[in-house]
């Protein structure tokens, strides 16, 4: 009985020691697990852009962005910033970012940002764009390292990319850059014949009008889509500007096409281009275009269609193209 009662004892020893040593290596495990992400945010890294080098020396944590499509990537990245400018329309975000920026601070406009606003959030990294704030870029390193994108045309991909790697997330940016593309087949498919027409694409403004080209954030996403453009246009643009040309109203025969997409510039505080607007599409010369008579003249966000210009924007009017044209 007592020889029996030992080996009982040996048994249970022996397991319990056997479990402890398995739940020493699981914690084990996981504190590896979990220490090597955060070693990895430690590592200094340099990105490369628009105004040269920069060295950061961890993975940011509190970011301030200077540009609208900017503000969009970090988002995307699911990243809040701490800091942004503010919104061209909206108070003081877009409609579509509103509940995403709950908290963030308005350090001023792309066009007049606010140093000492940026400067009081000390910020781990501030990016923006060297068209608006190429100046500021000194002021800006002395606050925190900047990274600057080149240009704010159609390619706002390529904007996209250098911001995740500013960050230390290209992984994360390759993740959502394949889901757009994936959004983009899809719409091809649900669009069908539809993208073989041709399309135009105008803009109103305060006193003046736009027709927007292929090198416009708009007309990147309608060519990745498949639609052609209208041919008579080609010759208003040069081979330095794809993007927009102003135009008088005796150019309005210029602005037809299969399909014609319009937008109104409304900039908070601002409705002057509301007028622009109706005088235009009141005019004889818009009322006789083949696409407003056919009912294919369609009236869009400015925002979505242009000036918010991120990948947010860009996956909302890949939803607009399908909700106005699905077959």
């Amino acid at each position: 009985m007592k020889s029996s009662f030992n080996k009982i004892l040996g048994i249970f020893l022996l397991l319990t020691v056997c479990i402890l040593a398995a739940c020493s290596d699981s914690k084990s495990n996981e504190e590896s697990k979990s220490a090597a992400p955060a070693e990895e945010k430690s590592k200094a890294y340099t990105v490369e852009h628009a105004m040269g080098s920069t060295d950061i020396p961890a993975t940011p944590e509190k970011i301030v962005v200077l540009t609208n499509e900017g503000t969009e990537a970090l988002l995307a990245l699911g990243i809040k910033p701490v800091g942004a400018v503010s919104s061209w329309s909206g108070e003081p975000w877009y409609e579509h970012i509103t509940d995403q920026m709950d908290g963030v601070e308005v350090v001023g406009q792309e066009t007049a940002i606010d140093l000492e606003a940026i400067a009081k959030l000390k910020p781990d990294l501030i990016i923006g764009n060297k068209v608006r704030q190429e100046a500021d870029y000194e002021n800006l390193s002395k606050i925190a390292p900047t990274v600057f994108a080149e240009t704010l045309t159609g390619q706002w991909k390529d904007n996209f990319s250098l911001y995740a790697k500013a960050v230390n997330a290209a992984d994360k940016g390759e993740e959502v850059l394949a889901n757009y593309d994936a959004k983009v087949e899809e719409a091809k498919e649900t669009l069908g014949d539809v993208t073989n027409q041709s399309v135009s694409v105008v803009r109103f403004l305060s006193g003046t009008s736009r027709i927007y080209y292929t090198d416009s954030f708009s007309g990147v996403i309608l060519e990745e889509l498949g639609f052609n453009r209208v041919e008579e246009q080609a010759e208003l643009f040069t081979e330095d500007n794809q993007m927009a040309v102003e135009v008088g109203k005796e150019l309005i025969p210029q602005m037809d096409g299969e399909l014609l997409f319009y937008f109104t510039y409304l900039p908070t505080g601002d409705d002057s281009a509301s007028a622009t607007e109706v005088e235009w599409t009141t005019d004889p010369l818009w009322e006789n275009l083949s696409a407003v008579k056919n009912g294919k003249a369609y009236s869009v966000s400015d925002a979505v269609w242009n000036t918010a210009g991120g990948v947010l924007a860009a996956q909302k009017m890949l939803e607009e193209i399908q909700e106005l044209l699905a077959p």
